[in-house]
């Protein structure tokens, strides 16, 4: 894409030929002369609602990758063309996801240092967490609740009932089964809640365990398997809504989703899946008959050797994961052989598309395809 001026019209060229005028009062309202922001935060000193609907562009040039605006209300302004091109086409800072299964052959990765989340290596790792679901950091210290340091450095931490962060490890009375040693089938976390929280972080402190094994599935590529190969199954698991329920001494928390939710582009958005949670719609007989053989079918894709990863946390990884993308769980393990102890908490994704927009400015990365 490029933009030209024809006739003092700012015009947007697309490669298809299918070209369009740039409405004056949009560019207008991505003016930032000082009187129309603040300097110290970027945000507009007026309400572009009261702009004259009437505003035409009275004078229109380019020059060294810039373009030089002149409107009929006097304003004048120099945009970078890169930066309205940037704008149009791509309105997420995020590299394409990738899609994977049993045979993904390295797991994103990175040594830990405590100046990390400033550095060209930390806007690389978002990358790669977006791209596949999570990434695993080695060597973080272990003191006990470094994980919120830690997080609040990525972004803010999203407290829940369970606290501020909490304790993965088996105790006496556990009001989930997450604080208990046996085996967790693949799931996403919380989807009780209103809005389920949209990344997990789990910081290994002990593992001592011979089992005690995580595994990730990455909900989206079984959802696209889904899709290419059982168009009905697909079909009523992104219609259906299922109710998710948790229940404790304190608190009840009910929501409502489908097990694949789609977006506005027929795009996978987000899954949901919780066997110890989960209860189905009193729906029509034949209906519930195709959705539970479609539930059987996606939860024997979950556990499958073809789509599961399975690894073991060392003491001082921290695993980050998408929740609203990723499955995750853990085999059995015998209390009597050591400790495992996990410190996990939630931050949402606005935390890291903010830090990913951050660093790609720092780094003058803005425009990078």
């Amino acid at each position: 894409m490029k933009i030209e001026i024809v006739k003092n019209n700012v015009v947007l060229v697309n490669p298809s030929n299918k070209n369009f005028e740039i409405h004056p009062l949009w560019l207008r309202e991505r003016a930032k002369t000082d009187n129309l922001v603040d300097k110290h935060n970027d945000q507009r000193l007026y309400d572009p609602s009261q702009l004259d609907q009437n505003l035409k562009i009275k004078k229109a040039s380019m020059s060294n990758g810039h373009l030089n605006i002149e409107f009929t209300d006097g304003i004048k302004f120099e945009y970078e063309v890169d930066s309205l091109l940037y704008e149009i086409d791509r309105k997420e800072p995020l590299d394409k996801i990738i899609f994977w299964d049993s045979k993904l052959n390295k797991k994103p990765t990175a040594i830990y240092k405590k100046d990390i989340f400033e550095t060209k290596a930390m806007y690389d790792l978002l990358q790669n967490f977006y791209k596949y679901g999570f990434v695993i950091f080695k060597n973080v210290p272990t003191e006990d609740n470094y994980i919120v340091e830690f997080a609040n450095s990525v972004g803010t931490i999203r407290p829940t009932n369970f606290g501020e962060s909490f304790s993965v490890k088996s105790v006496p009375k556990p009001n989930d089964l997450a604080y208990t040693s046996i085996a967790l089938t693949p799931h996403t976390d919380n989807p009780y809640r209103k809005p389920i929280p949209c990344i997990q972080l789990l910081h290994c402190i002990e593992n001592e365990v011979k089992g005690g094994f995580s595994t990730l599935v990455d909900g989206f590529a079984v959802a696209e398997h889904l899709r290419k190969n059982y168009k009905d199954i697909f079909k009523i698991l992104t219609k259906t809504k299922v109710r998710f329920r948790f229940v404790d001494k304190t608190i009840i928390l009910e929501n409502w989703g489908e097990l694949i939710e789609l977006d506005e582009n027929n795009k996978v958005k987000q899954v949901r899946y919780s066997t110890r949670l989960d209860y189905v719609p009193a729906l029509e007989k034949n209906d519930l008959k195709l959705f539970y053989e479609a539930r059987k079918l996606i939860a024997d894709l979950y556990a499958s050797s073809k789509f599961e990863i399975k690894f073991k946390l060392e003491k001082g990884d921290l695993l980050m994961m998408d929740n609203h993308r990723l499955l995750h769980g853990r085999t059995s393990y015998d209390v009597s052989e050591g400790k495992r102890y996990l410190k996990g908490c939630y931050i949402d994704h606005d935390s890291t598309e903010g830090k990913l927009r951050h660093l790609e400015r720092k780094f003058g990365l803005k425009w990078k395809k």
